[in-house]
């Protein structure tokens, strides 16, 4: 039997549970950090990709849509996969203009992060999209998008409040505020 480390756990085995083009999720046998026997399931995805899309007045656009898994309508910042192979910046630039139908001039890393590391392997990469150019939006067939834009100031109060939820959002608005206001720092 061949044994791999990831960290304090030994993984003894894997097998694929299920996949499709979006994800695949695995079983991996393991001994625990304690010494015992388990399981640990691991969702694994391609990168996702978040887009702050800011006005020169600081005026946000934000893409609301139904979420089936949280059965619960969410506000968030335009975010989407990075396609298999795709340059993670080009995905921002088309996840940006297929949900509102914007072009940015300048982009801006903001980083990146854990989506949700307990269960998944994906990691977030973050942009500030600014000088926009208006076009035609071009949702994917399995969304129903709403568009709106409000003051970044009105956004984090909302994301304050709870009433914007996303970690993923939540994370690229402070970044972006930081960014905007704290250029040095």
């Amino acid at each position: 039997m061949t044994i791999q480390r990831r960290g304090p756990w030994q993984v003894t085995g894997t097998r694929e549970v299920y996949h499709n083009p979006w994800i695949r999720v695995r079983e991996d046998q393991v001994i625990r950090p304690n010494g015992t026997l388990g399981i640990y399931g691991v969702i694994e995805t391609t990168p996702a990709v978040g887009v702050v899309a800011v006005t020169p007045d600081h005026l946000v656009h934000l893409v609301g849509q139904y979420r089936y898994t949280m059965d619960e309508y969410s506000w968030e910042i335009v975010t989407g996969y990075s396609a298999r192979g795709e340059d993670l910046l080009a995905g921002a630039a088309r996840e940006l203009r297929e949900e509102t139908g914007l072009v940015a001039q300048q982009w801006t890393p903001l980083g990146d992060c854990h989506i949700s590391n307990s269960v998944t392997d994906q990691r977030g990469y973050l942009y500030l999209a600014q000088d926009l150019v208006a076009g035609q939006a071009t949702p994917d067939e399995t969304e129903e998008l709403a568009v709106k834009t409000v003051p970044l100031a009105e956004a984090l109060r909302q994301a304050q409040a709870s009433e914007i939820q996303q970690a993923f959002s939540l994370v690229g608005l402070y970044r972006a505020w930081h960014h905007l206001h704290c250029p040095t720092g």
